[in-house]
C-alpha cells in the first residue's frame, strides 16, 4: 500500500515544475520560429522567435533572477510585467501587416 505522505505534493513544487515546463516548451517553439527565420531570412520570424522566448523563458528567468537577488514581491511582479509587455510588443510587430 502506498503511504499517504507520498501522495502529498507541495504546491510550491508543482508551481516550479509547471513554470519550468512552460519555459522549456516556449523555448522549443521559439527555436522553431528562429529556424524559420534562418531558413527564409524573414525579420518578422526573428521577432516572433524573440517575442515567444520573452513571453515564456524570459518571464521565468526574470522572475527567478529577481527573486534570487532578494527583490520583494512587488519588484518581481514589476519585472515580470515589463518582460511580458516587451514580449507582447515584439510578437505584435511580428504579426502586424507590412
Amino acid at each position: 500500500m502506498i503511504a499517504v505522505s507520498l501522495l502529498v505534493i507541495e504546491p510550491l513544487s508543482v508551481v516550479s515544475v509547471t513554470r519550468g515546463l512552460t519555459a522549456l516548451v516556449g523555448l522549443f517553439v521559439a527555436m522553431l520560429a528562429y529556424r524559420g527565420y534562418r531558413r527564409n531570412g524573414s525579420t518578422k520570424m526573428r521577432s516572433l522567435a524573440i517575442g515567444i522566448g520573452l513571453l515564456t523563458a524570459g518571464v521565468y528567468l526574470a522572475a527567478v533572477l529577481a527573486a534570487m537577488i532578494g527583490a520583494g514581491n512587488g519588484m518581481v511582479l514589476l519585472v515580470r510585467g515589463l518582460v511580458t509587455v516587451i514580449g507582447l510588443c515584439t510578437v505584435l510587430y511580428a504579426i502586424q501587416g507590412n
